[in-house]
């Protein structure tokens, strides 16, 4: 068996063309959809996270903007900044992006920002609102994964989903997208994570197998069912001397062995992570749409 490839990139490319109506609409009313984004400190791959963002945000004509604060940012300075973005009626969406610097309390800030421009779900209100199915933002990559199975084909309803990370980034918002009483869910949900005896035990009973716990290659051929939809949602890189770059990104899975055995199989790159990008332009329209 060698499993079917699901084209992430493609399936991102498709969800952000159909916003382009939406944005016409907006603008149609003099309103073009805002996104805020705010970076504490010098992190490489936080830089590059808000330069695809503003890239995603440029090619569709929403307007970007970036606050790029210094490592020494105090928090009583971030959340007079957040307070200022959540007044700011051209700002329709705002992120802090992870992770800030010790000094900063993660939460207090996430929880900082307004309900109606938590375009990044990360809120302990708007995650609150996941759990009892009556989600307004959902996080952009656990939305991405929904999507990613239902344009897929995919339907999870009676399945076993596994998932390996319990992050409030990814883990526990997809762990009740997914068991929720609603078409495009129902599904039985298992989390694994760091203090799981015998992950094995667990992934190798998964019909829908999703990795997110930040470890090159941990998923290994042997922790999985035959046939099974595997969702890769680890972005790591490793050291490779034949790239220009001198590494390469790979996900949480053992791709090729593990393509093997699976039915299906989101790469790293072009699987998840055009999704959160695209998703997060989509809860930026949402929000724009929402303040009509």
């Amino acid at each position: 068996m060698t499993a079917k490839i699901i084209d992430g990139k493609g399936i991102a490319e498709q969800v952000k063309e159909e916003l382009g109506p939406a944005i016409k609409s907006l603008g149609e009313r003099g309103i073009i959809p805002g996104l805020a984004a705010v970076i504490v400190g010098d992190d490489p791959a936080s830089k590059t996270y808000v330069a695809m963002k503003e890239r995603a945000c440029d090619r569709l004509g929403i307007n970007s903007f970036v606050h790029r604060l210094p490592e020494e940012t105090t928090e009583s300075e971030l959340l007079a900044l957040v307070q200022d973005l959540n007044t700011d009626d051209k700002i329709h969406g705002i992120l802090v992006q992870m992770p800030v610097p010790d000094h900063i309390d993660s939460n207090k800030i996430l929880d900082a920002i307004a309900q109606a421009k938590d375009v990044d779900g990360f809120s302990a209100d708007s995650l609150g609102k996941i759990m009892s199915g009556r989600e307004y933002f959902v996080p952009a990559t656990p939305l991405g994964v929904m999507v990613l199975l239902e344009r897929s084909g995919i339907d999870p309803s009676g399945k076993h989903a596994v998932i390996v990370g319990r992050s409030n980034i990814v883990g526990k918002p997809l762990a009740n997208l997914l068991m929720q009483k609603k078409q495009g869910a129902n599904a039985t949900v298992t989390i694994c994570h760091s203090r799981t005896p015998d992950v094995s035990v667990f992934t190798r009973q998964a019909d829908i197998l999703i990795a997110a716990i930040g470890v090159p290659g941990y998923i290994k051929a042997d922790m999985v069912k035959p046939g099974a939809v595997i969702i890769d949602v680890g972005i790591n890189s490793v050291d490779d001397p034949t790239k220009k770059r001198g590494y390469r990104l790979v996900g949480d899975v053992d791709f090729d062995a593990v393509s093997e055995v699976a039915s299906a199989i989101t790469p790293v790159p072009k699987g998840v992570g055009p999704m959160t990008i695209a998703m997060l332009m989509s809860n930026v329209v949402k929000a724009a749409e929402n303040g009509l």
